[in-house]
């Protein structure tokens, strides 16, 4: 079957008479078309802040408890951009603690300059980076939204890493050391033969010979705890439910099966029981699967 194609154009919004307030509109009336969740609702628009300002949209997540803390602009990014992104984000986070929160920065031209600082900053904040563009198509215009920066995942590299030891965490990052310890002595009374692995990039509690819970360095006192978890949807499903069910703020990737959970030592104390129940259920699964292989 032959495919006929449409020619198309960009354009500035000012550029035909629109707005930042038009735009604003439209993604509020619409946050679908961000692609951030599949279930992402309108909250809050122009939200005055304790420091004095507003910020242009808060959006919500309810099955993944998850706020994403909103700030767009026409034309090219600029640095007061990004710090009234991140600043709006960091007061919302502190106003709700036991919420996953995202700082998204929306622009219709972000420059390689600006990409790299952005790009840096991620690897310490949830920050995501949207691109916009207004498209004419014949008499038609739409938007497209452009994912260029997603929040920092480390890489999941399966070659061997520069092994290090419990001091080098010691040392240099005693925070994320101690989270990891916390979770290893709380689980180890039952779980007898979990182990901690370190290396530079982060420090991994085996079970079984298998990497299982990793914990991550972020800007201090942060860290990123994930769990792994076996292909079980089932299993997945009735760990979400634990989550939501005590709102505790989380983030699921699923072509890698894992849950990611951005903590300090604080607020793990406040979700230490559903988070224990969670990686507790996941070694026993993994027992269960030692068990059966054995048979």
């Amino acid at each position: 079957m032959a495919v006929k194609l449409t020619k198309y154009s960009k354009h500035l919004i000012r550029s035909v008479g629109l707005n930042e307030n038009w735009l604003q509109e439209q993604i509020f009336a619409n946050p679908e078309m961000l692609q951030l969740s599949d279930n992402l609702q309108p909250l809050k628009r122009e939200k005055k802040q304790s420091s004095g300002g507003r910020f242009d949209m808060l959006l919500f997540d309810q099955d993944q408890n998850a706020m994403y803390e909103v700030e767009v602009m026409l034309g090219s990014t600029d640095p007061s951009h990004i710090i009234r992104t991140l600043e709006y984000w960091d007061i919302e986070r502190r106003r709700y603690p036991q919420r996953q929160h995202y700082a998204v920065l929306i622009a219709e031209v972000i420059t390689r300059r600006f990409y790299n600082v952005i790009q840096l900053l991620s690897m310490n904040f949830p920050l995501i980076a949207i691109q916009v563009e207004l498209i004419k198509v014949n008499k038609d215009y739409l938007l497209n939204f452009v994912k260029v920066l997603d929040v920092y995942e480390e890489p999941d590299i399966q070659e061997e890493q520069e092994i290090v030891n419990e001091e080098y965490w010691g040392k240099n990052y005693e925070w994320v050391l101690q989270g990891s310890n916390t979770v290893m002595n709380a689980l180890a009374e039952e779980f007898k033969q979990i182990r901690a692995n370190y290396v530079k990039a982060y420090i991994a509690l085996t079970y079984n010979s298998r990497n299982v819970i990793s914990f991550h360095k972020r800007k201090y006192p942060n860290f990123l705890m994930e769990v792994s978890v076996r292909q079980c949807e089932e299993l997945v499903e009735s760990l979400k439910d634990l989550l939501n069910k005590n709102s505790v703020p989380f983030q699921y990737f699923d072509p890698h099966k894992r849950f990611s959970f951005f903590l300090n030592n604080k607020n793990y104390r406040a979700s230490e029981k559903p988070l224990k129940e969670l990686m507790s259920r996941v070694l026993r699964e993994q027992d269960a699967d030692n068990t059966l292989s054995e048979d």
